[in-house]
């Protein structure tokens, strides 16, 4: 036995039972028909001249029905008799090349076929000007050739940093169309000062550039399209702070104030940007940003298929797994915090050789003095929490919360013979 399995051996592992979490899961069905209305109203309807050639700005992975929305939106032009097209816009991924973009638009259903029109990809940017800090402001070329630009996103808040705009269609005008200039530029002062210098870059372009409208969506807790806007450009700038308020109420949450170990069972990013959302987890990458529960310990088990070995995220945790570590681009997890300038995530959290004995290092570094009452939440990530696994130290606080229930008698957890959860 080797010194850390020795040190190990005889943290016991709480029993655990399953919980179900209740949160508002109120949605729109025809989503055809709420955004064909927002789209009739007459301040957007002029902005559209036939014969226009629009540039529609996509990219937000994880957004819900994007591909339909998109695929709307673009039919919706056409009708009016535009030539719409469309412009990957997210910042750097995709690996920052043409084709990695056109890919991640794929991956996300958004193809010439689905959504028919035509992709035009490319990381070349125009200079459009400096903010007064001297930060530089740029645009996608394609857009920037466009008569017209139209912006898709959904609003919620960020990971790593806090202001009246966080996550929205300001942000997808100042990072995502700005390509991987534009998102490093946006970047490069820090998270500190990003509350003030995307709203200001968005500005500018918004006043130099044929931006038209946005169209936003907000999310309820289940990643559902709840609400979908409209928002001619002349109203983003009133009107995003509220919709930014409004899916900060929307967000689904761990009840609970204080956690002595968090396990996640899979990190990615098309979970989160940051492979896990630090809304949920309580733990952000940045100082600039709070909210959720205060966490001890932290474990992460697994990348997604989906994230191509992108582990960003992971050294936001304190434990993982060398199945996890085994898995990892360090290509891309790296040109991650070498983009957003936040290096912490993309650090390699200490490392055990299975499941088991990485949960069981974070019982036993998270300063409690009887390891038997830990208290210890598990869930399959942070996209999914309807349904988590609590340790039987957490049960009494879950019989007295109106938005939480049990749903089955404490077991053991079970792990396989590599010592991994099952």
């Amino acid at each position: 036995m080797g010194i850390l399995q020795d040190l190990l051996k005889d943290i016991p592992l709480p029993k655990m039972a399953k919980v179900k979490l209740h949160f508002d899961d109120q949605k729109i069905e025809n989503i055809d028909k709420a955004l064909d209305e927002k789209l009739q109203h007459q301040h957007i309807v002029q902005k559209i001249k036939p014969g226009m050639e629009i540039a529609i700005a996509v990219g937000s992975r994880g957004m819900d029905r994007l591909a339909e929305i998109t695929a709307l939106t673009v039919q919706q032009l056409k009708d009016m008799g535009a030539k719409p097209f469309i412009v990957p816009s997210m910042g750097s991924h995709g690996g920052a090349t043409a084709e990695g973009q056109r890919e991640v638009l794929a991956h996300l259903g958004v193809t010439e076929e689905r959504v028919k029109a035509e992709i035009r990809s490319s990381m070349e940017v125009l200079k459009l000007g400096e903010l007064p800090n001297g930060l530089p402001v740029y645009i996608d070329k394609y857009a920037s050739l466009a008569d017209g630009i139209v912006v898709i996103n959904r609003i919620k808040p960020h990971t790593a940093f806090r202001g009246p705009v966080e996550s929205g269609i300001m942000k997808m005008i100042s990072i995502g169309l700005g390509k991987q200039k534009g998102a490093e530029a946006c970047h490069q002062l820090g998270f500190k000062y990003m509350a003030e210098n995307v709203p200001a870059m968005a500005k500018m372009m918004m006043e130099k550039t044929p931006i038209l409208f946005g169209v936003a969506t907000l999310e309820n807790a289940f990643d559902k399209v709840s609400r979908i806007e409209v928002l001619a450009a002349e109203e983003i700038e009133v009107k995003e702070p509220e919709l930014q308020a409004l899916a900060k109420k929307l967000l689904p949450k761990l009840f609970f104030d204080q956690l002595d170990v968090l396990v996640i069972d899979e990190i990615g990013k098309n979970i989160s940007g940051d492979g896990m959302d630090p809304n949920i987890t309580g733990r952000y990458p940045t100082p600039y940003a709070h909210g959720g529960p205060d966490v001890n310990k932290m474990v992460v088990l697994d990348l997604t298929p989906e994230t191509e070995g992108n582990a960003n995220g992971v050294g936001t945790a304190d434990f993982t797994t060398q199945r996890l570590v085994d898995k990892m681009n360090l290509e891309f997890t790296y040109a991650n915090g070498l983009t957003s300038t936040v290096v912490a995530p993309t650090k390699i959290a200490t490392t055990l050789a299975n499941d088991k004995e990485a949960i069981q290092a974070a019982i036993k570094t998270c300063n409690i003095l009887d390891f038997s009452k830990v208290k210890m939440v598990r869930i399959k990530n942070t996209l999914e929490i309807g349904e988590i696994e609590v340790s039987e130290a957490l049960l009494e606080q879950i019989a007295q919360h109106p938005q939480m229930e049990q749903c089955s008698d404490l077991f053991e957890p079970y792990f396989n013979e590599n010592g991994n959860l099952a």
